[in-house]
This record gives C-alpha cells, sequence and structure tokens, in this order.
C-alpha cells in the first residue's frame, strides 16, 4: 500500500471514494448520487486528498483535509477490509505530517448502521489511540449525525 496525495481528483477516484463513503460511514450521512458526494467536494475549502492505494491503484482508504472557519480539519474512512491493520494510523500520521493542527467530529456511541445494516462502531478509541483529545463541550447535533469534537495539536 502507498500514499498518493493530490489536491485534484479524476472522475474514477470520485466515483471510487463516494462507494468508500457511502459503504463506512453511517448510512444517515450517506449521498445519493455522485453528483450530490461532488458537490460536498466543491463545498470545501482548500481541500486535499491522501489516497491508500495498492499496488493496482485501487482505493483502500482516503484521508482528507480542508479548512472550515479558519481552522484546519480532516476525515478519514477505512475499507473495512483493511480495519485494524494499522492503515487507518498509517493515514493519520501522514496528515500530522502536513499539519500542525486537526480538528474532527467522531461518534461516541454505536446507535449508528452502514448502509449494509451492519453497526458502524465509533471511531474515538482509535483516535485517543492516536493523539486526539476529545473535547465533550463541542458537539455536533442534527437529523442526520451525533458527533464530539476531537483535536490533535502538534506538541
Amino acid at each position: 500500500m502507498k500514499i498518493i496525495q493530490t489536491q485534484v481528483l479524476t472522475l474514477e477516484q470520485k466515483e471510487s471514494l463516494f462507494e468508500l463513503w457511502n459503504a463506512e460511514y453511517p448510512e444517515r450521512i450517506g449521498y445519493k448520487d455522485l453528483s450530490e458526494f461532488e458537490n460536498y467536494l466543491d463545498g470545501v475549502s482548500s481541500i486535499k486528498h491522501y489516497l491508500l492505494v495498492n499496488d493496482l491503484n485501487q482505493i483502500s482508504g482516503w484521508a482528507f483535509t480542508f479548512v472550515r472557519e479558519d481552522e484546519d480539519w480532516f476525515g478519514i474512512i477505512i475499507n473495512a477490509k483493511f480495519q485494524g491493520k494499522r492503515f487507518g494510523t498509517l493515514l493519520l500520521d501522514e496528515l500530522k505530517n502536513n499539519a500542525s493542527v486537526l480538528n474532527g467530529w467522531a461518534t461516541d456511541h454505536q446507535n449508528n448502521v452502514k448502509r449494509n445494516k451492519e453497526p458502524y462502531l465509533s471511531p474515538l478509541d482509535f483516535y485517543i489511540k492516536n493523539g486526539f483529545i476529545v473535547d465533550q463541550n463541542k458537539r455536533m447535533e442534527n437529523d442526520k449525525i451525533s458527533a464530539v469534537k476531537i483535536r490533535w495539536k502538534r506538541i
């Protein structure tokens, strides 16, 4: 596996990331079609993509950084077949090498399901293990997601 960094995605990469997003994130935050997903990507400022690809250039994971309200944010998705094999940490380490602060949202409960109806497991322990601090006072609560803010800062 290798990580490819890019600011511009090909159509094939967008299609692969759309499928990855809808397969691995909670069903409630999925996208109906590729154009809706592309609209999300187009609305994100200063986005950088980190694609985890195999020898055939198939995407197994994706991390991205962006700017929101003058803060550096990130998102990460790993194909379920590759979770628990340190690929998420590999992607996070790459993000950390290119940032001094990372902010994100993480669910802190087990109430969501993925599109295939399997449970979406909270990644909070993974982030804590990787040096993130949980800010229990900052939450995102809406009809699609309930999450707590997490933050990593270079020391």
